[in-house]
């Protein structure tokens, strides 16, 4: 195994362990938020798993601590978070079935295509802008519902929700796009090969 390869698959890392804390983080506020009704005790612990999310991308590249793992599980404690978070909000805002049924059908499919591009193409992709934008959006739309005292307005809500279902839809589209690409592109490297090797 190359050097490169053992960088890549390295499991025990600051990067790794915070992304562990952030899905450890979710039953916490969860019920803190459902079970004991404190939305300051949930507000203060999201902003920790916020913290954690915003600071191990840097470590894993300051101090070359990038990982396939890494990878994997960063995206998985954001979506759990974000998942949490609506399914609180659900008892004071219905309106907020529809991001996260979107965002359970976009990892459900993301996952799948995920899996077969490990597979087929050995490669595993990272996130990027637009990526990262519907997670800031989503975040500062579900902050909002959270805060707002007592209630956020339904048009204000409507509004806020509207917004961050369609980037999250653009995003969907250009990951799978990105997937579909990566598939194409190891599939004509297989066969340029094969028709080498004749």
């Amino acid at each position: 195994m190359s050097m490169e390869n053992k960088k890549n698959n390295k499991i025990l890392t600051i990067p790794n362990a915070l992304s562990l804390l952030r899905i450890l983080l979710v039953p916490v506020f969860m019920y803190l938020y459902i079970g004991r009704q404190n939305t300051l005790w949930t507000a203060i612990v999201l902003i920790i798993s916020c913290l954690s999310d915003v600071i191990d991308g840097p470590i894993a590249r300051k101090f070359n601590q990038v990982s396939d793992v890494g990878k994997a599980l960063d995206p998985v404690g954001d979506k759990l978070t974000q998942i949490g978070l609506m399914v609180c909000l659900i008892i004071k805002y219905p309106l907020m079935w529809v991001p996260a049924v979107i965002i359970v059908v976009k990892e459900i499919v993301s996952g799948i295509l995920g899996l077969v591009t490990i597979k087929k193409a050995h490669v595993v992709k990272g996130a990027v802008w637009h990526g990262k934008l519907t997670t800031v959006l989503l975040f500062l739309m579900m902050g909002l519902h959270l805060l707002w005292p007592p209630r956020l307005p339904d048009l204000i809500s409507w509004i806020s929700i509207g917004i961050c279902c369609a980037m999250m839809l653009y995003s969907f589209a250009m990951y799978t796009l990105r997937y579909i690409r990566t598939l194409r592109d190891a599939k004509m490297n297989k066969e340029e090969e094969a028709s080498d090797g004749e």
